[in-house]
């Protein structure tokens, strides 16, 4: 897995949670975001990493979300949660979060960009073009992890196209899933 990094760079990692999320619950995985830090790690000096989810608001009906326990096991774990809220409304009967995240996460790419050599984007979203070619003007090695693995696809051709690398996310099952034990009983992230 080495041919990924080259020794010794800055390494940043941003994560774009619900696409992340789509994208290995449709290849039947889960990533353990602590075996993630640790590959970045062993492969340079991890900068950063950071973790993008928008949140429902809270109001007297949903005063729990079900994000909290993950965003708060980040949290502890080394891991930077960006968490905005977002606004609640209704979509053809169904609860629907509409959020800035999008905005957020291009945001945080280019400020990334600053700091580190290289940059692993989990996300297949095609409208973070622009600001991975921010990030490469400033000399910033973008590989782009997602899925091309399921129907349909989880990562835009252009995001692809865009990136100096594209890693499956099945290629890494092995080194950043969770393992099989761990997904039956919950335990560890």
């Amino acid at each position: 897995m080495s041919y990924y990094f080259n020794g010794g760079e800055r390494i940043g990692i941003i994560v774009d949670g619900a696409n992340t999320h789509s994208a290995t619950r449709a290849l039947g995985m889960d990533v353990d975001y602590k075996r993630l830090l640790a590959f970045a790690a062993e492969h340079g000096r991890l900068i950063r990493a950071e973790y993008y989810t928008a949140v429902a608001p809270v109001t007297s009906e949903t005063e729990f979300s079900s994000l909290r326990p993950l965003i708060d096991w980040l949290h502890y774990n080394c891991w930077h949660p960006i968490t905005p809220v977002g606004r609640e409304y209704m979509d053809g009967g169904r609860r629907t979060i509409k959020s800035s995240i999008s905005v957020e996460i291009a945001v945080g790419i280019c400020r990334m960009a600053r700091n580190v050599d290289h940059l692993m984007l989990f996300s297949g979203n095609g409208d973070f073009c622009p600001a991975i070619a921010e990030a490469q003007r400033s000399a910033v090695r973008v590989s782009v992890v997602s899925t091309l693995r399921t129907t349909p696809a989880f990562v835009s051709d252009d995001l692809r196209r865009a990136a100096d690398q594209y890693v499956d996310l099945e290629e890494l099952r092995d080194v950043i899933g969770r393992p099989v034990e761990a997904r039956r009983t919950g335990t560890d992230r």
